[in-house]
């Protein structure tokens, strides 16, 4: 089953084989010996098709419900599945009981076909397992980390020797993270452990804390590949990183804050996951060595932990985050979480924060896609606050990254660009 799962969904044989099957049905359907049958049938597809070109204009543009603009490819597969299923539909009038069969059965094809290239543009669920939130990594084996093992003097680039038998690649799995201060119900977080982690004697490393999108799944896969990227550069030498779930199972916007509608997810991260990793993980302990990060929703609440905690969180990394908690429905947070008190709200918005306040030894890292117009906004409006606090800030638009998987990964690949000679990792 698992196998299954782990199955890559976004590759050229899975999408190739889903195209030739979504087609073949189209054509069986259509292929009649009838020119009063092929009006009709394109008569459907036709106006099917305008249906989802309206379906997705009154999404996108008049309601806005993603808060980002869809690619041209999104655009085609979603008036694709609607041309199809019109086809389909209107299959089963006045056909034979075959063909309607035929019809019943094509319907899932369309559905699924089309959905597949969506997800495929969107690059955040490359299984079927994520793409499902079902996560596939088993539980990583972790040794206690030893309290007496020294604190390198200098940079570890300097410092340290890889063993020959080092492995090439680190390591991904899960561990259940208690919520013993918190209580929060948190999906089991996944880890990454680098390949110096993996010798006999490693070396403390820094500590890099990822929080996903929402909805999104605690996978360690975006972090893994970029961080053996870097490895496989830098003498195997990478942060262990942390994919901490700061929406639990029901996958809510919790807005990262201690509510008693969400649970308490604030501790959960600063207390639960950090605690949790001092006594479970190979750490260096120094403030300067430790990340917090985040993608879109995450991104919020990195920045938000970055500006609240900056004794706990010397560096921060917000790829595509919103600008305050709950940005994307503000007047219902206002009266479901705050009561009407837009007072209280405002005081939790992190440029609030950051109002006369300096964080002179924190480095912060903004990335968004350049077409992404309302992250952009917020993007910008977050990291002029951070640099006017006093933060070594680097603002990076990703070209035509969107709100999807092109921005995550160039996203993390800027932060380790920026972060690897801060965390004594690089030259």
């Amino acid at each position: 089953m698992n196998a299954i799962l782990r199955t890559d969904i976004t590759g050229p044989v899975v999408m190739s084989i889903a195209i030739a099957i979504g087609v073949g049905f189209f054509l069986l359907l259509l292929l009649r010996p009838s020119w009063r049958w092929l009006r009709t049938a394109l008569l459907a597809i036709l106006v099917a098709g305008l249906l989802g070109w309206l379906t997705v204009w009154l999404v996108e543009d008049v309601m806005d419900v993603f808060h980002v603009g869809l690619t041209p490819w999104v655009w085609f597969w979603s008036i694709a599945a609607f041309a199809a299923l019109g086809l389909a539909t209107v299959s089963f009038r006045s056909s034979s009981v075959r063909r309607k069969v035929l019809a019943a059965f094509s319907i899932p094809v369309f559905l699924v076909v089309p959905a597949l290239g969506i997800n495929t543009e969107f690059g955040l669920n490359n299984t079927l397992g994520s793409a499902f939130g079902i996560s596939t990594e088993g539980q990583i084996q972790l040794e206690k980390p030893n309290p007496d093992s020294a604190i390198p003097t200098g940079p570890l680039w300097q410092n340290w020797e890889p063993p020959a038998d080092m492995p090439t690649a680190g390591r991904v799995g899960t561990q259940v993270i208690p919520a013993t201060a918190s209580g929060f119900n948190a999906r089991p977080a996944g880890i990454y452990l680098p390949p110096a982690a993996l010798t006999e004697n490693p070396p403390r490393l820094p500590l890099y804390v990822l929080m996903m999108g929402q909805p999104g799944l605690p996978d360690p896969q975006y972090v893994s590949a970029a961080l053996d990227d870097f490895a496989a550069k830098n003498k195997g030498l990478a942060p262990i990183a942390i994919v901490a779930d700061q929406i639990g199972p029901d996958q809510d916007d919790t807005l990262c804050l201690d509510t008693a509608k969400y649970g308490n997810v604030e501790k959960y991260i600063n207390v639960d996951v950090v605690t949790w990793a001092k006594e479970n993980l190979n750490i260096l302990p120094d403030r300067k060595y430790w990340t917090i990060a985040g993608y879109s929703n995450g991104g919020q609440c990195a920045i938000s932990f970055a500006v609240k905690y900056p004794q706990m969180w010397g560096n921060v990394v917000d790829i595509s985050g919103e600008e305050f908690p709950g940005a994307e429905d503000p007047s219902g947070n206002l009266a479901e979480i705050f009561h009407g008190d837009q007072a209280a709200y405002d005081a939790l918005k992190p440029i609030n924060i950051m109002k006369g306040r300096q964080f002179p030894d924190t480095t912060a890292i903004f990335t968004v896609g350049s077409d992404d117009v309302t992250y952009v906004a917020a993007a910008k409006a977050v990291s002029a606050a951070a640099r006017e606090s006093g933060m070594a800030v680097t603002y990076y638009e990703i070209p035509n990254g969107g709100h999807v998987g092109i921005a995550l990964n160039a996203g993390l690949t800027k932060g380790f660009d920026v972060l690897y000679p801060r965390l004594g990792l690089a030259p």
